[in-house]
């Protein structure tokens, strides 16, 4: 719970890089980061999405009308993280305070209101299909083109800490530079870049923490998963 309190208050406050990026995107400048690995069971819920029936356009995959890195993201990273509350609730951390419901979700909320697991699914999914992933697309050229696991943690993180901050984070500074210079990126790095987006209200959390790298017992961290899609 108290890492997914913390969430909310970074997706609602002014979010900020919380400290220095590798060398190669800073020119000297570098700090140890989190170490993260790939995982049996972060590959299989990569399996489990390319598995799935979808259509092709414009190089993107899209299963029941989602892209596929929403797919993933969704059910592998922010549905986990973000629990589901379907009676709506005064977020009085946020500021200022915001009715939320589902998985964190604040659009169109009102008192009383009660959803569905499936309504929640659906109200996330929307959301990141057509706010948070158009952002994305927007600040990283060739988003559509990057690792499906790359592409399924910056969704993750746009919506934990809100779109503009994840673009403006090292995670897509590090992919940004790389395409600019017409090399490959160092996904390695980028994915280590994000781990460093583990505090709130300026306290490292240790929710936060275990969402950025390895996750926990029951669910998998965005840099596992992020890791596990590269080799």
């Amino acid at each position: 719970m108290a890492g997914m309190i913390a969430a909310r208050r970074q997706r609602h406050g002014a979010v900020k890089w919380p400290g220095q990026l590798p060398a190669d995107f800073t020119g000297g400048m570098s700090i140890p980061m989190a170490t993260i690995m790939p995982s049996s069971r972060a590959k299989q819920a990569i399996a489990a999405v390319l598995a799935l029936t979808g259509i092709t356009i414009g190089g993107v995959t899209y299963i029941s009308g989602v892209p596929d890195d929403i797919v993933l993201a969704s059910t592998a990273l922010v549905e986990p993280w973000e629990g589901e509350v379907l009676k709506a609730y005064l977020d009085k951390i946020a500021k200022p305070p915001v009715w939320t419901v589902c998985a964190g979700d604040t659009k169109n909320v009102k008192p009383d209101m009660v959803e569905t697991p499936k309504g929640c699914k659906a109200r996330l999914q929307r959301r990141m299909t057509k706010e948070f992933r158009p952002a994305l697309v927007k600040c990283v050229p060739g988003f559509k083109k990057q690792p499906l696991s790359w592409r399924s943690m910056m969704d993750s993180l746009a919506w934990n800490i809100g779109s503009r901050a994840a673009c403006n984070s090292g995670a897509a500074g590090i992919v940004n530079v790389a395409v600019a210079k017409g090399k490959t990126p160092d996904y390695v790095a980028s994915c280590k870049a994000a781990t460093l987006y583990n505090k709130a209200g300026g306290r490292f959390i240790i929710g936060l923490a275990h969402r950025r790298e390895m996750g926990d017992a029951t669910r998998i961290g965005e840099g596992e998963l992020c890791m596990s899609g590269l080799d």
